[in-house]
C-alpha cells in the first residue's frame, strides 16, 4: 500500500473520531491538575507578658508566687500590659503592691489596677484622689440596707428619716419625713468586709463605709445627727445615672438644707 493512501486513511480515522466525540456531546478530558506545594504559615511573633498565676482578689498583697511570665501573641498584647522585653524587672517591682481591682487567673497584670501602699492602710490605698471614706451606722440585720443584700462596690442612694418639726409644732401630731439626700454612692465596705468572699452573697455589719466627696461627707455626718440614715440599692442598669428627682444636698450653718424640685427646705440642727 502506498504511503499517500496510508496518510489519507489516518487522516480519515482521526477526523471520524473527532466527529464522533463532538456528536456524542462529551467534553474532552480535563488537563491533569497542577500540584502546588502548600506554603507554611508565617510564625506568630510572641512576647512574654506578666500575668496572674492564680485568682487575685481586691486587697491582696502580691507575692512572687502570685505572678508569672507567659507567652502572649504580640499583636494581642495591650499597651498597658507588662512585657518582659520592655520591663524585665516588672515581676520583682510588682511584688508588695496591693490589688485595687481583682484579677482572674492568667489575666495580664496592669499597673492601674495595682497600688503601692507604702505602709498605709488598704482602704486609704484604694480610695480615689479627692474622695473621703465615711462610715454610717446601719442595722446589723439589714433592715435599713436592702435586707442585708448590699455588697461592697454596689451603688446606693442615701435616705434620711427624721421628725418633721414644722408639722409637729402645727399640732398635727408626730410627723416623720423621708428624704433622699445623696444618689449613686459607692459602698466601699460593709462592716469589716471590703469584698465578696467565697461566693458569699449576704454581708452584714454595724456600719457601711461610703465613698463621698468632702461636701457629701459633711452632709452625711450632719444628717446622722438629726435623723436616721438608710441605704437603698440601685440596679446595675442605672448605677451610673442620677435619679431625675434626686434632691441636692448642702450644709449650712443652721443645719441641713434639702432642695427638691427647686424648693428649699431647712432641716434644723439638733
Amino acid at each position: 500500500m502506498k504511503s499517500s493512501r496510508l496518510l489519507l486513511i489516518g487522516v480519515a480515522i482521526v477526523t471520524g473520531a473527532g466527529a464522533f466525540v463532538m456528536m456524542s456531546g462529551r467534553e474532552p478530558p480535563p488537563p491533569p491538575p497542577v500540584l502546588t506545594v502548600a506554603q507554611p504559615a508565617p510564625a506568630m511573633e510572641m512576647v512574654e507578658v506578666l500575668v496572674a498565676a492564680a485568682e487575685l482578689p481586691m486587697g491582696q498583697i502580691l507575692k512572687p508566687a502570685d505572678l508569672r511570665w507567659q507567652s502572649w501573641p504580640k499583636a494581642a498584647a495591650s499597651d498597658g500590659s507588662l512585657q518582659r522585653g520592655v520591663a524585665p524587672t516588672a515581676l520583682e517591682d510588682t511584688v508588695g503592691s496591693i490589688v485595687r481591682s481583682s484579677f482572674l487567673s492568667g489575666e495580664p497584670i496592669r499597673r492601674e489596677k495595682l497600688i503601692k501602699a507604702n505602709g498605709s492602710g488598704f482602704l486609704s490605698a484604694i480610695l480615689p484622689s479627692g474622695k473621703r471614706a465615711v462610715a454610717i451606722a446601719i442595722d446589723a440585720r439589714g433592715s435599713n440596707t436592702a435586707g442585708g443584700f448590699i455588697l461592697p462596690n454596689d451603688r446606693v442612694d442615701v435616705l434620711r428619716t427624721a421628725r418633721d418639726e414644722d408639722a409637729s409644732r402645727a399640732g398635727t401630731g408626730d410627723v416623720q419625713t423621708a428624704e433622699t439626700i445623696l444618689t449613686n454612692i459607692r459602698v466601699l465596705a460593709v462592716g469589716q468586709t471590703v469584698q465578696e468572699r467565697n461566693g458569699e452573697r449576704v454581708v452584714t455589719g454595724d456600719t457601711a463605709t461610703l465613698e463621698l466627696t468632702p461636701a457629701q461627707a459633711e452632709a452625711v455626718t450632719l444628717a446622722q445627727k438629726v435623723g436616721q440614715l438608710s441605704l437603698t440599692l440601685r440596679s446595675l442598669a442605672d448605677a451610673g445615672q442620677v435619679a431625675p428627682d434626686a434632691p441636692e444636698t448642702r450644709q449650712t450653718e443652721g443645719g441641713l438644707t434639702i432642695v427638691r424640685y427647686g424648693v428649699t427646705k431647712q432641716m434644723p440642727r439638733r
